[in-house]
């Protein structure tokens, strides 16, 4: 029999309805600014409250780290407020907490970002700070030793994390050899062999005009942001995207792994290829996926796994597209003697659904929650900055925020189930489980 929703999960679903009933959806306009010096940014003015935020990426990120020196480019996320230009560690340090501005920085396969917020009154300063930080780093020797210090200490952290090596011996046997594959942060012997040339490498191959994307929002003008915006990064080089590595193939499954470690759960990453965020389909793959492993407002894993089964605390799967790959995948932690039991339920659960698909109810549900939902990602000038930064980076215009809820509304029922068919495959998983899993190999 199909789940119906639960009455805990329809009561949270009227009452953000009711709250997002209420709220403009997307009360702002989105300017392209070009400044003189031809770089490109997205701004939101709003003068409500003298702050500025911004966020900007330069891509590719890690995935062109070099062999034996993985973690390269989050080390260099890590260097740059570590002293730049005529200023050491500390004194920019200082600096930054005079200005009273906030800026880091973070490395993903695919881009590397920054985000930076100041006051307004402060403005010009903090943007020259940020502008040092981005163009002449100094990379010295006992800065680049603490810092280095502190990656080895989070990268043992993760050693001992189930859900960090559940997931990155799922992405191994996925993609293996693929740099999708290696950790961002690297190993110990990687970082080990880093040095301030490696570092001097990774800038110079992200920190170029020709990829750089920018989100704006807070109380800037256009014509004074476009000044900010040559100021800033006007002195980088033009350059050009480099090269992306080869694809690796997709190694389809079924594929398992454990991994045994004395704990009293197993982790649980269950999944399989997916589509990347260009697919024409994506909107109703995103619909469908929503509807059996979304966090939204009960899905069908969650009432089949959680809810009547008692099976975890939390379950959840969708789609993860990448620059290069696309996956579905889907995590749960559940007692070692019930992980047989909640691995097989979640197969079942996908089987009948790419067999049958959803309900109109569940739909119509789906539709309602996710259109409700999106204005809650533009909640303030942080969260702004990023979604339309994001909005940059997979290809859309300043239009999508206006449209999105209208492609969502516009999918169809046929539409989903043709996706459930197309992308859900439970005897194709790829399934890596860490713990002393019973009823699994």
């Amino acid at each position: 029999m199909l789940p119906s929703r639960s009455p805990l999960a329809g009561l949270i679903l009227f009452l953000l309805c009711l709250v997002l009933a209420v709220l403009p959806a997307h009360a702002f306009k989105i300017q392209e600014v070009r400044s003189p010096g031809g770089i490109t940014a997205w701004l939101v003015e709003d003068h409500a409250i003298p702050l500025i935020a911004m966020n900007f990426s330069f891509r590719p990120g890690s995935v062109l780290d070099p062999a034996g020196k993985t973690g390269a480019t989050n080390f260099l996320s890590g260097m740059l407020d570590e002293g730049a230009e005529d200023l050491d560690s500390a004194s920019f340090q200082k600096r930054r907490d005079d200005l009273a501005f906030r800026q880091s920085f973070s490395a993903g396969h695919d881009y590397f970002e920054g985000s930076f917020q100041t006051l307004t009154r402060n403005r010009d300063e903090s943007f020259d700070l940020l502008r040092k930080a981005i163009t002449t780093p100094r990379f010295e020797a006992e800065p680049l030793e603490r810092v280095r210090k502190q990656i080895l200490l989070g990268i043992q952290g993760k050693s001992d994390d189930p859900q960090s090596i559940a997931y990155r011996a799922w992405m191994e046997l996925a993609v293996p050899g693929d740099a999708y594959a290696a950790d961002n942060d690297g190993s110990e012997s990687t970082i080990m062999a880093i040095g301030a040339d490696d570092l001097q490498a990774a800038h110079k191959r992200i920190f170029t005009r020709s990829t750089l994307q920018i989100g704006v929002v807070g109380d800037i003008n256009a014509k004074d942001l476009g000044v900010m915006l040559d100021k800033t990064f006007g002195a980088l080089p033009e350059g050009q995207a480099a090269p992306l590595p080869d694809v690796t193939t997709y190694a389809p499954g079924p594929r398992d792994k454990v991994i045994a470690r004395d704990i009293p759960q197993s982790v649980i990453i269950f999944g399989h290829e997916g589509i990347k965020r260009s697919d024409p389909d994506f909107i109703p793959a995103y619909v469908m996926t929503e509807i059996l492993g979304g966090g939204g407002f009960g899905s069908r894993l969650t009432h089949e796994v959680r809810e009547k089964r008692g099976l975890t605390y939390g379950v959840g799967a969708n789609l993860s597209p990448m620059e290069r790959f696309g996956f579905y995948v889907g995590s749960l932690s559940t007692r070692n003697e019930s992980a047989g039991e909640a691995l097989q339920l979640i197969k079942d659960v996908m089987k009948d659904m790419a067999e049958n698909g959803p309900t109109q109810q569940e739909l119509d549900d789906a539709k309602t929650y996710l259109t409700g939902s999106y204005a809650l990602r533009f909640t303030g000038s942080e969260s702004i900055a990023g979604q339309i930064l994001g909005l940059q980076q997979q290809g859309f215009g300043p239009e999508y925020v206006e449209t999105r809820n209208a492609m969502v509304e516009a999918v169809t029922l046929d539409q989903v189930k043709a996706q459930a068919r197309r992308l859900l495959h439970p005897d194709r998983l790829i399934v890596t489980v860490v713990g002393k899993p019973v009823g699994l190999d």
